[in-house]
C-alpha cells in the first residue's frame, strides 16, 4: 500500500494513509514526515511556554518601576497564568482529533500574540490597573493550553517503540521555553531593542531605566513565524479524527485518573516551581541577585526531560517514575533545610542546588509518566474491548492514549497555579514558605505509593 496525501483547498495537507508501526512504511515515508512535524512543533511549543511563564519574571520587576503591590498580589499574578493555562488544556486536549493538528497548532500559536502585545503596552502605562494585569496574566494561559494539543498531536505521528522519546523531545525542548524566557527577558529589558517603535523606557526606583515592554514584544516576530511554519509545514492525519464523544471514553478509564495524579506530581511540580522560583528566591534571599540564575532550574528540567525519554523506553516508565518521586522527596527536604539556615553564608547556594536536583527529577519524571500512558492503554483496550480486531485495538489505544496525554497534562498544569499560590498563602499565614513545601512532600509520598501499587509491585495491575 502506498502513502497518499490529498490536498484539500483551504484545509491544507491531510495524510490519508498513516501507519507508523508498519516498518516498511515508516522507513520509506513515515519517518521524514513525522520528524518534520516534530521539529515544527517544538519551537511553537517553546514559544508557548515562554509566553505562559513570562509573568514569573515580569512580576519581580513591577515594584521596581512603581507598581506598588503586596507580595501576595505578586504571587497571584505569577499564579494566574497557570490557572487559565490548565483550564484551557482541558479543552485543548480534545482539539487535535476534531480540527486537525496542523490547523490547531497554527491557530493556537497565533493566539499567543494577544498577551505578548498586551503586556508590551500595559507595563508602559503607570496608570494600568491591577485588574488589567490580572486579565493579561490570565490571557498568558493561552501558552499553557498549547501543550495539551501539541503532545496529543505528536503522539499520533510516531511508532510505539519511539513514542516515548518523541514525546520527551517535544515536551522537553518545548519546556525549555521557560528557561529561554527567564534568560532572555532580563537581558532584553535592559535595552531599547525595538527603538522608538518599542516605546520609552521606565525609570527604576533605585536609579537607571529598563524597557519592561520588551518582555512581551520580543516574542511577537517569532510567534508569527512559528504560526506560519505550522500552517504551511505541518500535516493533519485523517485516521486521527475523532469527535469529543469518541474521546470521552477516557473519563471511564481508571488509569486516566491515576495518571492525572502522577503527572501532577511530575509536570505540575516542574511548571509550578518554574512559575514560583524567581519570586521565591528573591523574597527569601533578597541579597543573592537570584534573577541571574533562576533560568537554570527550568533549563535543567527541560533538558532532563528531553534527554531521558530513552531510559523509560528501556527500563520501564513505572520504575523510573517511582525512583523520581524518591529523589523529589529528598530534594524538597533539602530545600527546607537550607531555608532553615538561610541567614548563614552559602545557604542560598544550598537552596539553589536542591532546586536544581528537584528540577532535574521533575524532567525525568515528566518523560517517564508520558511513556507509561501508551503502554497502559495498549493493555487496557485489549482487556476492555476484546471484540475489536488487532488493528482496531491499536487505533483505539492510540486515540485513548492521545486524549489521556492531553487531559493529564491539563490537570497537571494546575501546579502552575497552586505552587506559587501555596508559597504566597504560606508566607501570609506563617511568615515563610515552609508549610507549602511540607505539603508538597506529603503529596509526593502519595504519588510514590500509587506508582508502586498500580505499576511497580510484583502483582501490579499493569507493570510498566
Amino acid at each position: 500500500m502506498t502513502h497518499n496525501t490529498d490536498i484539500h483547498p483551504g484545509t491544507g495537507r491531510v495524510l490519508q494513509d498513516w501507519r507508523p508501526d508498519d516498518e516498511a512504511f515508516w522507513h520509506s515515508t513515515g519517518r521524514a514526515i513525522a520528524q518534520r512535524n516534530l521539529w515544527i512543533s517544538i519551537p511553537a511549543l517553546l514559544l508557548a511556554f515562554s509566553v505562559w511563564m513570562v509573568w514569573s519574571v515580569v512580576v519581580a520587576k513591577l515594584p521596581a518601576i512603581g507598581f506598588q503591590y503586596t507580595t501576595n498580589q505578586l504571587f497571584w499574578l505569577a499564579a494566574l497564568p497557570g490557572l487559565s493555562g490548565a483550564t484551557l488544556r482541558i479543552f485543548y486536549s480534545f482539539m487535535v482529533p476534531i480540527f486537525g493538528g496542523r490547523r490547531w497548532t497554527a491557530l493556537s500559536t497565533a493566539s499567543l500574540l494577544i498577551p505578548a502585545i498586551g503586556i508590551g503596552f500595559a507595563v508602559q502605562d503607570p496608570t494600568t490597573s491591577y485588574w488589567t494585569f490580572l486579565a493579561l496574566a490570565l490571557l498568558c494561559g493561552y501558552g499553557g493550553g498549547n501543550f495539551a494539543s501539541s503532545m496529543a498531536n505528536i503522539s499520533f505521528f510516531f511508532p510505539r517503540r519511539s513514542k516515548g522519546n518523541a514525546l520527551a523531545l517535544n515536551a522537553g525542548l518545548g519546556n525549555a521555553g521557560v528557561s529561554v524566557m527567564q534568560f532572555t527577558v532580563p537581558l532584553v529589558i535592559t535595552a531599547g531593542v525595538f527603538g522608538t517603535i518599542g516605546g520609552e523606557p521606565q525609570a527604576l526606583s533605585a536609579g537607571g531605566q529598563i524597557w519592561l515592554q520588551n518582555a512581551g514584544f520580543i516574542w511577537v516576530p517569532f510567534i508569527a513565524l512559528a504560526a506560519l511554519a505550522a500552517w504551511f509545514g505541518m500535516n493533519d492525519i485523517a485516521s486521527a479524527r475523532a469527535s469529543f464523544a469518541d474521546q470521552a471514553v477516557i473519563f471511564r478509564r481508571r488509569h486516566n485518573w491515576i495518571m492525572c495524579v502522577l503527572y501532577t506530581g511530575t509536570f505540575g511540580s516542574f511548571i509550578g516551581y518554574s512559575a514560583g522560583f524567581p519570586l521565591l528566591a528573591t523574597t527569601q534571599f533578597p541579597d543573592a541577585n537570584a534573577l541571574q540564575y533562576v533560568f537554570l532550574g527550568p533549563l535543567v528540567g527541560a533538558l532532563s526531560r528531553a534527554a531521558t525519554g530513552w531510559i523509560s523506553d528501556k527500563f520501564g516508565g513505572g520504575r523510573v517514575t517511582f525512583a523520581t518521586f524518591l529523589v523529589m522527596i529528598a530534594a524538597v527536604a533539602g530545600v527546607l533545610f537550607f531555608l532553615g539556615i538561610k541567614d548563614q553564608p552559602g545557604a542560598f547556594w544550598g537552596f539553589f542546588a536542591m532546586f536544581m536536583v528537584l528540577f532535574f527529577a521533575t524532567g525525568v519524571g515528566n518523560a517517564s509518566t508520558f511513556q507509561m500512558i501508551p503502554v497502559i492503554f495498549r493493555n487496557e483496550v485489549g482487556h476492555l474491548m476484546p471484540h475489536l480486531n488487532d488493528q482496531q485495538k491499536l487505533r483505539q489505544a492510540e486515540k485513548e492514549s492521545a486524549a489521556t496525554i492531553g487531559f493529564t497534562s491539563a490537570i497537571a498544569a494546575y501546579g502552575a497555579f497552586f505552587i506559587p499560590k501555596a508559597y504566597g498563602t504560606s508566607i501570609d499565614f506563617t511568615g515563610g514558605p515552609e508549610a507549602a513545601l511540607i505539603g508538597f512532600i506529603a503529596f509526593y509520598v502519595l504519588c510514590l505509593a500509587m506508582t508502586w501499587w498500580f505499576y511497580v509491585r510484583r502483582n501490579a495491575e499493569i507493570r510498566c
